[in-house]
């Protein structure tokens, strides 16, 4: 199942090992999540299977996704939860 369909499960698969994490994904589910296109929601849902420190990585700018498209979600994010 789609978590795109499913928010109670999406705001589960946000809650991460990380705190730094955390307050980027939540506030970005609640705040823009029903505006997302449905390409947009399926990388986000991509991005969210990443394992945290190399997302915390990307997110904290010590090194940069390769993947063009997770990369403009870690981008959109950042640009959309300010912290």
């Amino acid at each position: 199942m789609s978590l795109a369909n499913n928010k109670a499960r999406l705001r589960w698969a946000c809650r991460r090992g990380m705190l730094e994490l955390d307050v980027l994904f939540m506030p970005f589910v609640e705040e823009a999540w029903d505006d997302l296109s449905d390409k947009h929601k399926a990388v986000f849902e991509r991005l969210l299977e990443g394992d945290d420190p190399e997302l915390f990585a990307w997110f904290m700018g010590h090194e940069e996704c390769k993947d063009e498209e997770l990369n403009e979600m870690v981008q959109l994010i950042l640009n959309r939860v300010k912290v």
